[in-house]
């Protein structure tokens, strides 16, 4: 039997209706959490993708075969105002005239191995802020209860930190900061 699931956010936060819940975790959070092939939502998310880029990130979408390093960018992001008046971003561009991404193949990922830190958190949200006069930055993590996301209600318990590992992402973290 599978546990209720969280909607959304509640009207009272700054984004009502946002899969993202409004508490943080630490590391050492435990959650329910499996995705895999073979469940029925595998690769939803990629059928509407917002993905900020690092310069890691973008790093490592061009070691894989395709595209020659000037005709990257033009093909495969879009550039974007990260705040009003504030410093540009880069995101991933998504297929001509729709939201997926441009790495689905069939129902797999061209650049799995090389796949954006944020489709590796997925459904994991990594908060880091540094305070004013601080060199580091602190983190924290957030589930992401998207409506179509199955893997919250598979039999399997892993902290956050744990789950990071299974994903690699503390290498992408350490090698996108600065």
């Amino acid at each position: 039997m599978s546990q209720p699931r969280a909607e959304s956010a509640p009207a009272d936060v700054a984004f009502p209706g946002s899969p993202v819940l409004p508490q943080t975790f630490d590391e050492d959070k435990t959650i329910r959490l499996r995705c895999h092939r073979g469940i029925a939502c595998w690769n939803a998310s990629c059928r509407n993708i917002d993905i900020s880029l690092t310069p890691y990130d973008i790093l490592r979408l061009k070691r894989r075969p395709g595209p020659t390093v000037p005709e990257f960018p033009e093909r495969y992001t879009v550039p974007y105002g990260m705040e009003k008046d504030g410093i540009a971003g880069v995101k991933r561009r998504p297929v001509a005239e729709g939201t997926a991404c441009q790495c689905m193949v069939l129902e797999d990922c061209a650049v799995y191995g090389n796949r954006p830190t944020a489709c590796g958190y997925c459904p994991v949200a990594l908060h880091s802020l540094r305070r004013q006069g601080e060199s580091t930055g602190r983190d924290s993590y957030a589930l992401v209860k998207a409506p179509h996301c199955l893997g919250h209600d598979e039999p399997r318990e892993i902290t956050i930190g744990d789950y990071r590992r299974e994903q690699g992402l503390p290498e992408y973290d350490e090698l996108a900061r600065g």
